[in-house]
C-alpha cells in the first residue's frame, strides 16, 4: 500500500486510487481559502487542487495539461492536479499558498 506524506500526516491508500479522493477522505487540506467551497469537484477545470508531488503518479492528462497551461498557473511549474492523478508509489506532497496553490516559493 502506498503511503502519502502531506501536511504532517501519513495517509495510506490503494495503488491506482485517485489522489484527490484519498486526500479528501483523510481530511487533508487540499484546498486553500475559498477554494474549499468553490472548486470543480474533481473534473480538472478549476485548477485549485494543484500540488507539488514527489513520487510516481499517473501520466498527465490532456485536461490537466490544458488547465496548468494558463494563469494563474504557469506551464512548467512542476505542479499537478490531484483530481487527475492516480497514486502509483509512496508520495510526498506539498500545497503552495494562493487560491489555486500556484504561489511556488523556491
Amino acid at each position: 500500500m502506498p503511503k502519502i506524506q502531506f501536511d504532517g500526516q501519513e495517509i495510506e491508500c490503494e495503488e491506482n486510487e485517485n489522489l484527490r479522493r484519498v486526500l479528501l477522505r483523510a481530511g487533508a487540506p487540499l484546498y486553500n481559502g475559498a477554494a474549499k467551497t468553490f472548486h470543480c469537484r474533481g473534473i480538472g477545470t478549476c485548477g485549485t487542487c494543484a500540488i507539488e508531488i514527489e513520487g510516481q503518479v499517473s501520466n498527465i492528462t490532456d485536461i490537466e495539461r490544458w488547465r496548468l497551461g494558463f494563469p494563474p498557473h504557469q506551464r512548467g511549474a512542476g505542479l499537478r492536479l490531484a483530481c487527475q492523478c492516480k497514486v502509483r508509489s509512496d508520495l510526498r506532497i506539498k500545497k503552495h499558498p494562493g487560491f489555486w496553490g500556484q504561489n511556488i516559493s523556491r
